[in-house]
């Protein structure tokens, strides 16, 4: 079935306006969400050159409006990481065969934030990590939740932060995050770009992806910044 998400993807793209919800509309709904433990293992803050880290769970829009409200991080852009150039498109992406998952590539300050940190926020309120090859109402490998990491610390945290979560059952089931080290990171189309700061009444918004960034803000309020990076 195609998803919904890539119902309104193909609307935009060829230039179609969305209507927003009428008042009494959708409710709230989203996906579950925890608070997950601190990282036993993580990096200490410390002043340095802006870094970097890439993340996919499942609708890029979703987990960009979460990224963006986190203290410490200064820019976020939906793209593709898992495959290369050439199929770096969304209409070849939906595809589901191309290797590439939807993903958010995240610049920040680790002098405020730590990629522990980051990781924390991704496991408890981004997205639900149990879910295989699916986010919500989208299916397909490429919203496959996945941690692209930019280093080797990266990598070793994100398996060790990842097996802490497993041996506490944070979630009812095992996660199912892959860890995909070397992988390119390419940016989305313009379009998807500040997707849910731009649309917040859109339907797919409203119901699947503003949950999110309020439960960041229940769940981590000294994370949370009433202004979105960038």
């Amino acid at each position: 079935m195609k998803s919904l998400h890539l119902t309104f993807c193909a609307l935009l793209a060829a230039g179609v306006v969305l209507p927003p919800l009428l008042e009494g509309g959708m409710a709230l709904a989203g996906e579950r969400t925890v608070t997950a433990p601190v990282p036993r293992q993580d990096v200490a803050l410390k002043p340095g050159p802006l870094q970097t880290a890439v993340f996919a769970g499942g609708c890029f829009w979703g987990v960009e409006g979460v990224f963006e409200r986190i203290k410490g991080v200064k820019a976020v852009q939906s793209g593709y990481a898992g495959g290369d150039a050439r199929t770096a498109v969304y209409q070849i992406v939906g595809s589901g065969l191309t290797g590439h998952a939807e993903a958010v590539e995240i610049k920040y300050d680790p002098a405020q934030v730590s990629y522990g940190t980051l990781l924390r926020v991704f496991f408890s309120v981004a997205h639900n990590p149990t879910e295989l090859n699916r986010q919500g109402p989208d299916s397909g490998s490429q919203y496959r939740s996945a941690i692209f990491p930019q280093t080797p610390q990266q990598a070793s945290l994100a398996r060790a932060y990842i097996g802490q979560l497993d041996a506490a059952r944070v979630w009812p089931a095992k996660i199912v995050t892959t860890i995909e080290p070397g992988k390119r990171f390419y940016a989305a189309e313009g379009y998807h770009q500040n997707f849910l700061r731009l649309n917040p009444d859109y339907p797919y918004i409203v119901v699947n992806d503003l949950p999110k960034v309020a439960a960041l803000k229940e769940r981590f309020p000294q994370l949370f910044s009433a202004r979105a990076a960038g």
